[in-house]
């Protein structure tokens, strides 16, 4: 078996791309994949043994390789070759597919996906960690048996920065905060029936509004509540109302969306922070929702503002927002992604998000998950 090693790790940060036309029809095929692998998988953990599908398992995982081979994607070779050896393994029964082995190959599954939409973005991937993820994938195909649930732990910990744990209860309730004004708590009450009319329109969307509440609010009291809890709430409430304006074509299906469908749903905070607007003492809510969609590099929308120029309640509800999506995003392939994967991809957005307030969003999910299990 070829190593990880065997390859530049400038590849694994810099790829070269020698034929874009190649590189585009190797995004379509994995699209294809992708659903296909996380469907397995889900049957693998349910039936471990299963040979049948650990083979179709092998089949699509192999498939991607040869197809990054064609196209000429060489540094992506390694992560799948090694991901084949693991599968081989549990093809001839020496090991069987654990929770943890699961976790491993959706996790490259993922970085996979990841890397193709930042070289696509003409981004380097250092954030992504694939050379540790190289590396580990090399040492877990080769353990023994008894070496493999400790192999496992640290490959996860290594290129998510967390230790393997149960998936977060989805189900936490909304945090309370204390009125001070008796029309500021009603404002507060019918912002949230405008935010439950728009998890209404998906049962996908089933408890949204208050997750997201819990991440925001939680997050700004690890900080020590930089950001205003009452404004912070109407911002969570209120974010993506402006939605609500566009056909549910365009933000409630997976399709692809062309040009003028995304020029079109980037207007949708300009309207939530209008509606804000009209409320009198919402002003600091309006300028969370109008910048949520904003990055630190300054690629956001809809005016493109740097670090320094947006607001800590947006860093906040920008981080609270993508988890939400990332967790939900590949639901149409049948299972939402874990807590696990979906933070590991937060931290990979690191040019994205602002890195105070993902580290403040990192330490609630650790807590979290070490109370869960």
């Amino acid at each position: 078996m070829s190593s990880p090693l065997d390859i530049n790790s400038v590849d694994l940060i810099n790829p070269q791309i020698d034929d874009w036309n190649s590189f585009h029809d190797f995004r379509d095929a994995l699209a294809d994949h992708a659903p296909e692998i996380e469907a397995l998988i889900a049957k693998l953990k349910l039936e471990p043994h299963d040979r049948v599908t650990i083979t179709n398992l092998f089949r699509e995982f192999h498939n991607i390789k040869g197809d990054a081979g064609l196209c000429r994607l060489f540094f992506l070779v390694p992560l799948v070759h090694c991901a084949e050896a693991i599968l081989s393994r549990m093809r001839d029964g020496e090991i069987i597919c654990t929770d943890g082995l699961a976790e491993v190959l959706l996790l490259t599954l993922d970085r996979i996906e990841q890397a193709v939409e930042l070289v696509e973005a003409k981004q380097n991937l250092s954030a992504l960690r694939l050379l540790a993820l190289a590396n580990g994938l090399e040492h877990l195909a080769k353990q023994p048996i008894e070496q493999i649930a400790a192999a496992t732990a640290r490959l996860i910990e290594a290129v998510t920065g967390f230790k393997p744990g149960t998936t977060l209860y989805q189900g936490l309730p909304p945090s309370e905060q204390p009125r001070n004004r008796d029309e500021m708590h009603q404002d507060l009450v019918f912002f949230r029936e405008l935010a439950l009319q728009l998890e209404a329109r998906s049962p996908l969307f089933h408890g949204r509004t208050d997750r997201n509440l819990t991440y925001a609010l939680a997050t700004n009291q690890m900080a020590g509540n930089r950001v205003d809890p009452e404004q912070l709430e109407a911002a969570v409430y209120l974010h993506d109302i402006g939605m609500m304006f566009l056909p549910e074509s365009q933000w409630l299906k997976p399709d692809k969306l062309s040009d003028e469908a995304k020029q079109a749903l980037q207007h949708h905070p300009l309207w939530a922070a209008e509606i804000a607007n009209r409320f009198v003492g919402w002003q600091s809510a309006t300028q969370m929702i109008l910048q949520h969609h904003e990055t630190v590099i300054g690629s956001g929308y809809p005016n493109g503002l740097s670090d320094e120029h947006i607001c800590d309640g947006a860093k906040i509800l920008a981080i609270v927002d993508a988890f939400e999506a990332i967790l939900l995003k590949h639901s149409h392939r049948g299972q939402q992604k874990s807590t696990l994967r979906a933070i590991a991809e937060i931290n990979a957005g690191d040019r994205q998000f602002s890195a105070t307030w993902v580290k403040a969003f990192n330490q609630v999910i650790r807590q979290q998950l070490e109370s869960a299990t």
